[in-house]
């Protein structure tokens, strides 16, 4: 069974930096495409990031030039840095892993980590 653990989320000041980190168990992780998203209060989630297995990534608008996704399969851990942080980048952010298995696309979803950035 496949899980997905994020950690590194916290309270910062806008300006300020924070890494968030996702280990996964299982041995899907250099093969999946991973992915962070994110649910501020009372919106819908929305993608953030993502890196393929081949590291090909893109990043939604909003993050373009602060925030850098990458991973490290050796570790099994896909990285989210985010510099520069707003207060709009308050959420619980999440990760995901998209793999396929036997011709079948399964999704991986973990707990989420909370990240609040005061103003």
């Amino acid at each position: 069974q496949v899980q997905l653990v994020e950690s590194g989320g916290g309270l910062v000041q806008a300006g300020g930096s924070l890494r968030l980190s996702c280990a996964a168990s299982g041995d899907i992780f250099s093969s999946s495409t991973l992915c962070w998203y994110r649910q501020p209060p009372g919106k819908q989630r929305e993608l953030v990031a993502a890196i393929t297995s081949s590291g090909t990534t893109n990043y939604v608008d909003s993050v373009k030039g602060r925030f850098t996704i990458s991973r490290d399969n050796a570790k099994n851990t896909v990285y989210l840095q985010m510099n520069a942080l707003k207060p709009e980048d308050t959420a619980v952010y999440y990760c995901k892993a998209v793999t396929i298995n036997r011709g079948r696309r399964e999704d991986y979803w973990g707990q989420g980590t909370q990240v609040t950035v005061s103003s």
